[in-house]
């Protein structure tokens, strides 16, 4: 059973999942929801599976044709319905989850899910590739802050921050496979900058959010520390990508969305 179990969370895109619930966690446990943050947790990390186990399913006939070792679905380790049953089931709880936390906050995480499954089913083939990644990641501290009893809007920085961060951990993401993905004809921004422009983009925007974050930070040392361990970060990551380790380099912008999501609880920087 566990051998069935195993391909089927590859399915999910682990890594990137975990990140992002692990980051909403954090920031709803310095948000002061206390128990609370456990339904935070339910919802994002179920709407974040939803939207890995859907794009490996919508995908399978692309990753199968380009021989994708790493795609559970395409190398038949899992079967398509199964990924496909488990998208819907974990999109099911998301939402009811999601209602769990109020009306605006349920509105809030709703909408960057969907924009995951918009990029999934459409845009990941348009020049505007981008803007679903930075909606989902700029709504990810509002889902927190307009959770009940808080329900208020997080500070514009903390938003602006995530969209920023969403917006590299697109490029970073889809550079591996350029040129696999323009053979079975998607051609999302990424594609259109080439992978030079869209290596340097990666490091903007994430140099942007960064700095917002630093800036955000009321505490000079802690913006300091948090700036520091940044721009090492981000440096890291243009290393990666310089010497062509394009997933190392993903994960290193995966990784930053993590540390600067802990740094600014453990900062106690207000998100509102």
């Amino acid at each position: 059973m566990l051998r069935g179990v195993a391909p089927l969370l590859r399915a999910a895109h682990p890594e990137p999942s975990a990140a992002v619930t692990l980051a909403a966690t954090a920031l709803a446990v310095g948000a002061g929801l206390g128990a609370r943050a456990a339904l935070v947790t339910l919802a994002v990390g179920s709407g974040q599976v939803s939207i890995g186990w859907s794009n490996d399913w919508l995908d399978r006939d692309r990753d199968r044709a380009g021989r994708r070792v790493d795609k559970p679905v395409a190398q038949d380790q899992v079967a398509a319905r199964t990924v496909l049953v488990a998208a819907v089931a974990a999109l099911t709880v998301c939402v009811v989850a999601s209602a769990a936390l109020g009306p605006a906050a349920a509105a809030a995480h709703l909408v960057g899910v969907g924009a995951g499954w918009i990029y999934n089913l459409w845009a990941k083939r348009t020049v505007l590739s981008i803007v679903p990644w930075m909606v989902a990641f700029g709504l990810l501290p509002a889902v927190v802050t307009l959770t009940l009893p808080l329900d208020r809007w997080p500070a514009g920085w903390i938003m602006a921050a995530g969209a920023l961060l969403g917006g590299g951990a697109h490029l970073a993401n889809a550079i591996p496979d350029l040129e696999e993905d323009r053979a079975a004809g998607v051609e999302g921004l990424p594609h259109r900058l080439g992978r030079a422009r869209a290596l340097w983009t990666t490091a903007a925007l994430v140099a942007a959010g960064v700095a917002l974050v630093t800036y955000g930070v009321a505490s000079r040392t802690a913006a300091t520390v948090i700036g520091v361990a940044g721009a090492i970060g981000l440096a890291w990551v243009v290393a990666a990508g310089l010497r062509r380790r394009d997933r190392a380099a993903f994960r290193g912008v995966v990784a930053l969305l993590l540390l600067l999501a802990v740094g600014v609880v453990l900062t106690g920087a207000a998100l509102a």
